[in-house]
Formats: C-alpha cells, structure tokens, sequence
C-alpha cells in the first residue's frame, strides 16, 4: 500500500487549528492530558505525542519553542491519524470479499 503525500493546506490547517494562541502575559498550556505511557517503538507518548526531549525541557522552554512544540504535535496528530486509517483499510482487506449472494 502506497503512502498518499499530505496536502499542504491538510497540513497547514491541522498545524493552525492545534497551535494555541496566547495573549499577551498568558502562558501556553502544557499538551499533557495525563495519560502518560511511553510507546517505545515510535518514543512518543501515547497521550500527548510529545518526545522525552520536549517533555523534559518543556518547563524551560520560553512561548516561541512551546509553540513551535505544538504545531510538531499537530504534524504528528494528523500523520497518526492517516496511519491508523491505513491501518483500518489494511485489515479490511486482509478479511477478503464479503460474501455474495447465496453464499453459505
């Protein structure tokens, strides 16, 4: 199964629509949901997608880098997504035809 290339206004609207905005003085909010469980294979994790490096450095980092943080996890959202998606058709596929008509 080939990869379809994202399109890049998929892409630039997923990143807009993901990264906060602050106002001034308010600072932007951590991604974490508390579900904080490493997936070991892809070294993201599973509730926020955010790497051990961001994760860690996240209290020091000033808006700009945090921000810049956010729209890697809109990127990464949006490729999990068509991941599980190909994943979904895949084993659809694997299943074989449905049954036709007057079939046991």
């Amino acid at each position: 199964m080939s990869r379809q290339p994202l399109r890049p206004q998929v892409v630039r609207s997923a990143l807009q629509a993901a990264a906060p905005r602050t106002a001034s003085g308010k600072p932007v909010p951590s991604p974490c949901i508390s579900v904080c469980s490493m997936d070991a294979t892809r070294g993201l994790c599973s509730g926020c997608l955010r790497t051990l490096d961001e994760i860690a450095a996240w209290s020091t980092l000033d808006d700009a880098a945090k921000l810049a943080v956010w729209r890697r996890l809109a990127a990464r959202r949006v490729e999990a997504r068509r991941a599980a998606a190909e994943a979904a058709q895949a084993a659809e596929i694997a299943k074989g035809p449905l049954p036709g008509p007057g079939s046991p």
